[in-house]
């Protein structure tokens, strides 16, 4: 993810790893039910409302928003991967919702002609997108005024060494430098000022941010592996035109650093993450 993504290249990220999201999501966001959850305390999703869920991946938290707007609201779920929003609708009929629909677009392509939104989110997806200044002065004009958007993202990288370290290996091995300022990467919203500035550049008001932490389980060290190379698209996209041998070499790398996260209870990280969130002024 350290060079330029288009967002047809993001696509084929995205969908490559949709199965392996699709096996891990529940998994992974059961420990981000608190920030989940101040994510759409912060985007003000209430009953009743109609709200945008950008970058929505298999939709633990779709399904959430989903049951606080109640049958008289409606979600609807967008994301660059049709397989990703395939496992969004499984999901949702097995959790007998029916009022989330869903749309496959690059949030920076969805039309200012879609039914206005009382609201609208992004957990753990902004900071990747190919042009999240384009993609937020979309959504300013789906809100209806007053409207709030929020987004979830990772802070920096020293605060959050279990995504940063593997990263930082995965980059050396194949040879890619760091992110540039405004390029995708997993902490480039996350500095002190950033997400705020951004959301003020493209023309949100009352904007709010809060910082909150999160601890990450797995079973194994071999599972928060296993987590990373299936269902993590920006680290895959790191490796992906590697030989299989140098990609295993790579990996294992990866498997002796998170062994220091393994303890007698299995596998443990803490996390760090940013949320902001901004009004739509209606000018």
């Amino acid at each position: 993810m350290s060079e330029q993504v288009s967002t047809a290249e993001l696509r084929i990220i995205w969908e490559s790893a949709a199965p392996g999201w699709a096996k891990w999501e529940s998994e992974f966001s059961r420990h981000l039910v608190a920030a989940t959850e101040m994510l759409l305390d912060m985007a003000s999703v209430a009953p009743d409302m109609r709200v945008l869920d950008l970058a929505c991946g298999a939709g633990s938290q779709t399904m959430r928003a989903a049951k606080r707007v109640g049958d008289g609201g409606s979600v609807l779920a967008c994301d660059i991967s049709e397989e990703m929003l395939k496992n969004l609708r499984r999901n949702a009929e097995q959790a007998g919702l029916n009022n989330i629909e869903t749309l496959r677009s690059a949030a920076e392509d969805l039309a200012s002609s879609e039914v206005p939104f009382d609201a609208a989110f992004s957990r753990l997806g902004l900071m990747l997108f190919a042009a999240p200044q384009s993609a937020l002065m979309a959504v300013r004009s789906m809100l209806k005024p007053g409207g709030r958007f929020a987004a979830l993202v990772f802070s920096t990288a020293e605060s959050n060494p279990f995504q940063s370290e593997p990263m930082a290996i995965l980059m050396r091995h194949g040879k890619k430098p760091p992110p540039q300022p405004g390029q995708p990467g997993l902490f480039a919203l996350g500095g002190a000022g950033v997400l705020e500035g951004l959301l003020r550049h493209c023309g949100f008001a009352d904007i709010k941010i809060a910082v909150t932490r999160a601890s990450l389980g797995f079973a194994s060290a071999d599972d928060a592996l296993t987590f990373l190379q299936q269902a993590a698209g920006a680290y895959r996209a790191v490796i992906s035109d590697l030989s299989d041998d140098a990609k295993a070499d790579a990996w294992a790398e990866v498997r002796e650093c998170l062994g220091k996260y393994e303890n007698e209870t299995g596998f443990e990280a803490e996390i760090e993450l940013v949320i902001g969130s901004g009004a739509n002024p209606g000018l």
